[in-house]
């Protein structure tokens, strides 16, 4: 209807007079405008010219005004506050500047800088996380949060700020002290060099390839600011040579284990080749054992490495709690044990390898007290096997500004014994493994938490059930439960099927040159079960406990555990060395 009023008796609008009327609008908005406006703007000018030539008291006089007005004057009022390291006064301003723009940037940054000022690199870094999320592509706010990271030690996360910005640029890579290993594998050990960019690929593939040669038992790769903006970069490595890092350690590592009747002989980097010897001797009378194992890298390359390892043992088993067979317990069963195998383990990258063996087995088993049944046969058969296997390991989540990790594994191993009544076999295993350290920086906090699963189909031998509980030949360890009773194996639940979570969490409570004590807490949860009905946990076992490492001369780790089956109610303190 106001339309149609607007149209002459011809139909058409009265064009004069619309727009007279609507450049009257724009005239009278545009005055009210500048009316308005003017003040502020030569405010916001006056202001920016004395905050640029120095004169910070000015400045802020003149960006001060009510809690409404725009935030160019918030900005430059925390800018002078923060010059006349006035920072709690700065903050206020900054923060009343996010609150009107929570999408402007600076003001994110800015925070940042009065929080570094002031030593808090956590309020610091969250605000530039911020920042980021705003305008990723800001290059000052990846070098500033680059560089928090690199004062705090956390080298990996710099690398992921610095690099989208072609930084580090290495002025020089160097070896401190100087290394036996031949210069030929210590070169093909660096995935970087000068001038090279450090990238956060490379040293992750770096790490993985001088742990891959075995002669190092403790690494600490650092930059430090050099000229022309470079970096030069040091390389902190322990080399064992011999027995090991020095006679000290060589000693330690040898007789670590006679608490419970073990030596470990060992050589380190022979021919300054990074071939190692390993060996075990254990001589305790349930559990004697005797193991070599002789690894090099293949063809000259720190990614390949070969193993070759030969393992006897004579063991006596004690399966009266484990064991669900009708007739006499099995309390003193003896099963000797050789096997001879090889295996490869390559790094592809950083992130994930793979390794592939196979192995050649004879077992045989006496003390049997009658048990031969059909269903009880297989397990208690002498036999010789040979079994091949493929594993993966892979990084899934890495998160270098939390510090958090998440890897998995699997393995696939396929073998045929060669026995009536047994045959062919399968056995599938997984893991996830978190790692977080909580704290910024060193490691005086550090939780870990690990799930683990795995299968076997067709027949298996006692020795190739899975184990639930601590016991030195054991790696699935339920901390409640004892592997041993009287000395002898076989007090852990056994199986064909199992399922393990482990949780602990460590805090530093003592550390000097020469060792490191941290203690905590540990939570486990796990459950065994076999199709025969013979074996199992027959229902879902849960520990709890606390433990304690000692770190020695940085190479081995001596773990006291006390355990309690919160099922059962039976406890458990263990002792073992982890090397």
């Amino acid at each position: 209807m106001a339309i149609e009023q607007q149209l002459d008796a011809a139909g058409s609008p009265r064009k004069g007079h619309v727009i007279f009327t609507l450049l009257a609008v724009l005239t009278l908005g545009s005055s009210a405008f500048a009316q308005d406006h003017s003040p502020h703007q030569a405010r916001l000018g006056e202001a920016q010219n004395a905050f640029d030539a120095g004169r910070w008291d000015e400045a802020l006089r003149l960006a001060r005004g009510p809690a409404d007005q725009s935030t160019e004057l918030d900005f430059v009022a925390g800018l002078a506050l923060a010059r006349m390291e006035r920072w709690s006064a700065a903050r206020l301003a900054f923060e009343a500047g996010v609150r009107k723009a929570p999408n402007d940037s600076r003001f994110r940054v800015e925070l940042a800088g009065i929080a570094y000022k002031q030593k808090d690199f956590r309020t610091a870094k969250d605000n530039l996380h911020r920042a980021l999320r705003l305008n990723p592509q800001d290059p000052y706010s990846r070098e500033f949060l680059a560089t928090i990271y690199f004062l705090e030690g956390n080298l990996e996360a710099a690398l992921k700020y610095w690099n989208p910005e072609d930084k580090p640029r290495l002025g020089s890579v160097a070896f401190r002290p100087s290394l036996q290993l031949k210069e030929s594998l210590r070169s093909r050990a660096l995935a970087f060099n000068a001038p090279q960019i450090m990238t956060g690929d490379a040293l992750l593939a770096t790490q993985s390839r001088l742990d891959n040669l075995g002669v190092f038992s403790n690494r600490r790769i650092d930059l430090h600011p050099a000229e022309s903006g470079n970096y030069d970069l040091t390389l902190h490595l322990s080399e064992r040579n011999g027995w090991g890092d020095s006679k000290v350690q060589g000693i330690v590592s040898l007789f670590c284990g006679l608490p419970y009747a073990t030596i470990y002989p060992e050589l380190y980097n022979l021919g300054r080749a990074a071939v190692n010897l390993t060996s075990l001797a254990r001589w305790d009378p349930e559990k004697r054992r005797v193991s070599l194992a002789l690894s090099l890298p293949l063809y000259g390359d720190p990614r390949l490495r070969l193993r070759l390892y030969a393992d006897a043992r004579n063991e006596n088993w004690n399966l009266a709690q484990t064991f669900l067979g009708a007739g006499t317990p099995l309390t003193d069963l003896n099963m000797r044990r050789a096997a001879v195998g090889a295996e490869v383990h390559s790094i592809v990258n950083g992130r994930w390898s793979w390794s592939a063996g196979a192995e050649l087995a004879d077992r045989n088993f006496r003390n049997l007290s009658g048990h031969s049944s059909p269903a009880e046969r297989p397990f208690f058969s002498g036999a010789t096997s040979v079994a091949g296997w493929l594993g993966v390991v892979r990084t899934l989540v890495r998160v270098p500004d939390r510090r958090f990790t998440l890897d998995s594994s699997a393995e696939a191993k396929a073998g045929r014994e060669f026995r009536d009544g047994l045959g062919p076999f399968a056995t599938l295993r997984g893991s996830l493994r978190a790692h977080w350290f909580p704290r910024a920086k060193g490691d005086d906090f550090e939780m870990q938490a690990q799930i683990q699963a795995g299968a076997t189909a067709g027949k298996a031998t006692l020795d190739e059930l899975f184990e639930l509980g601590v016991e030195r030949d054991n790696d699935l360890w339920l901390r409640g439960h004892a592997g041993t009773f009287d000395g002898r194996k076989g007090a852990a639940p056994l199986g064909r099927r199992f399922f393990l979570a482990n949780w602990e969490l460590d805090k530093n409570i003592y550390q000097n040159g020469f060792f490191t004590v941290k203690l905590g807490p540990f939570l486990d949860n796990g459950a065994v079960a076999d199709s025969s009905g013979l074996f199992g946990s027959q229902r879902w076992l849960w520990d709890a406990g606390a433990q304690c490492k000692v770190r020695v001369l940085e190479s081995l780790t001596i773990v006291v555990s006390y355990g309690r089956d919160l099922r059962g109610g039976r406890n458990v303190f263990y002792g073992s060395v982890l090397r």
